[in-house]
């Protein structure tokens, strides 16, 4: 009998590593996702851990090892092959350094997809000021309002530009770049386009637009005759003046450096997306002794503009000159919006260094979160 009792007692002492509540696990949905993740935390107070291993199920019963983490982890996300709204069941086993099991938990979540991620909330703010901003100013310039935008020495020279072509008798060349129309400094360019083309048919002068792409070849060519209609010359429109060169990049280059060369142009626009080639039309350009008009948006490219043109738009400027030339309200309410954006974004990081020399971290950790 006392064998027996001995016996029992033995099984007893042994078992009770894996009996013992020395570990906690629990297992929840990742917040803020879509539902593709799970996550998988634990604590433990046993002593001789040397791995904990990880093993998924979805039927309870067969279960796989997903990973096996050393024992200085405490939690782990799991993001493989999770679906919406699944149940899954988690294993998590505690292994000794000879590779025996010392304790072992099972335990079960699902992953659901928010519908509002509580991590973006400073850029929904920031947005929502951005568009009640933007609201404000375009129903003020409806109303009649005169908006303040700074001038745009650029554009204030293309009535100048295109007075001296036509007392020289030279063309005037548009260069939109290499951009298709999917690219948003080549529209800004279109659109200074049309208001270009307006002074060529008021001033009787010629304008050459060479295209490297067949949609912006379309698009230039409607702008252009539009412009012509406006000022009440449909007839002076000649479609030859918008032409396609090609594709290729300095196959384009070669055939406007070639434009230039021959015509002599007494303006030169280029305004639009520019990569590799910026430098060689604007040399080309300038050798030719004609006023040059730059505007890109591709920070590389800006300063062989600045350094071989006579004005530049620098980045936004090119956006801000649709505006600027239309005065359309949606477009000036737009502007308007957007520099309060900007403008917010600079205090709130002249703030957020203030903050930070007094060891006061709030803006820093509200926007970080």
């Amino acid at each position: 009998m006392k064998k027996i009792i001995l016996l029992f007692f033995l099984i007893f002492i042994f078992s009770l590593p894996l009996l013992s509540n020395e570990i906690s696990v629990s297992a929840f949905d990742e917040p803020n996702d879509d539902g593709s993740a799970i996550v998988l935390e634990w604590e433990y107070d046993l002593v001789d851990v040397q791995s904990i291993i990880i093993e998924k199920s979805k039927d309870n019963s067969t279960f796989i090892e997903i990973v096996r983490l050393p024992i200085t982890d405490t939690n782990f996300t799991d993001e493989e092959n999770i679906e919406t709204g699944t149940t899954y069941h988690y294993k998590i086993s505690f292994i000794d350094f000879d590779g025996a099991l010392l304790a072992s938990k099972t335990i079960s979540a699902k992953a659901t997809a928010q519908w509002f991620n509580t991590s973006k909330i400073p850029l929904l703010l920031m947005l929502l000021i951005v568009g009640i901003a933007i609201l404000y100013f375009i129903y003020h310039a409806r109303k009649g309002k005169k908006l303040y935008i700074r001038r745009i020495a650029g554009l204030d020279t293309i009535g100048e530009a295109v007075g001296r072509a036509t007392e020289l008798g030279k063309p005037i060349l548009f260069v939109p770049g290499i951009g298709d129309l999917d690219n948003i400094q080549t529209l800004a360019g279109l659109n200074i386009l049309g208001h270009l083309a307006q002074k060529v048919a008021q001033y009787d002068s010629t304008i050459h637009v060479p295209v490297s792409r067949s949609m912006v070849l379309s698009t230039a060519r409607e702008i252009v005759k539009e412009s012509y209609l406006k000022v009440g010359r449909p007839d002076a429109f000649n479609p030859d003046s918008v032409y396609y060169l090609t594709d290729d990049q300095f196959g384009y280059v070669a055939g406007v450096d070639g434009i230039i060369i021959r015509e002599k142009p007494a303006a030169t626009f280029y305004l639009g997306a520019f990569y590799a080639e910026s430098l060689i039309l604007a040399e080309t350009g300038h050798e030719s002794g004609a006023i040059q008009i730059a505007g890109t948006a591709m920070p590389a490219q800006i300063p062989f503009f600045v350094a071989a043109c006579d004005y530049t738009l620098i980045g936004e400027e090119l956006f801000a000159a649709s505006a600027y030339l239309s005065q359309d309200p949606q477009q000036l309410g737009c502007l308007k919006g957007q520099d309060v954006g900007k403008a917010i974004i600079m205090v709130t990081i002249v703030a957020g260094i203030i903050l930070e020399i007094f060891g006061i971290h709030f803006l820093k950790d509200f926007l970080a979160s």
